[in-house]
C-alpha cells in the first residue's frame, strides 16, 4: 500500500506559477500510474493530468493543456504538477492519486485510482 502526501499549494495571483508535489511513502512510485485531480467548492472532483508508470506518457484536461506539466522523479519518489499562467478558475483543492499499472497506461477517471492524498489548497486571486 502506498501513502500519498501533497504539498506546495498556496495563494497566488492570476498569471503566477506554483508547483505541487505528491510524495509517496510505503511503496515506490515506480509501480504506479499517477493522476492529479481538483475539486472546487460545490463542484465534482475533476481530472487535471496523469502520468504513466514509465513516466513517458502523459495526458491533460483541455482546461490546463499548455499551462500545466506533470512529471515524475522516481529517485525522489515524487510526482510534480507545475502550474503556470494560473487563472482564478484554477482555484480548488488538488489531489494526487495512484494506481498500480502496466508500464505506459494512464488513467483519467477517478474510479480507476486506488490511493489518494489528503489534498492541497490552491487559491488564485484576480
Amino acid at each position: 500500500q502506498v501513502q500519498l502526501v501533497e504539498s506546495g499549494g498556496g495563494l497566488v495571483q492570476a498569471g503566477d506559477s506554483l508547483r505541487l508535489s505528491c510524495a509517496a511513502s510505503g511503496r515506490t512510485f515506480s509501480g504506479y500510474a499517477v493522476g492529479w485531480f481538483r475539486q472546487a467548492p460545490g463542484e465534482e472532483r475533476e481530472f487535471v493530468a496523469a502520468i504513466s508508470r514509465s513516466g513517458d506518457n502523459t495526458f491533460y484536461a483541455d482546461s490546463v493543456k499548455g499551462r500545466f506539466t506533470i512529471s515524475s522523479d522516481n529517485a525522489k519518489n515524487t510526482v510534480y504538477l507545475q502550474m503556470n499562467s494560473l487563472k482564478p478558475e484554477d482555484t480548488a483543492v488538488y489531489y494526487c492519486a495512484a494506481k498500480t499499472s502496466p508500464n505506459r497506461e494512464i488513467y483519467y477517471q477517478r474510479l480507476n485510482y486506488n490511493y489518494w492524498g489528503q489534498g492541497a489548497q490552491v487559491t488564485v486571486s484576480s
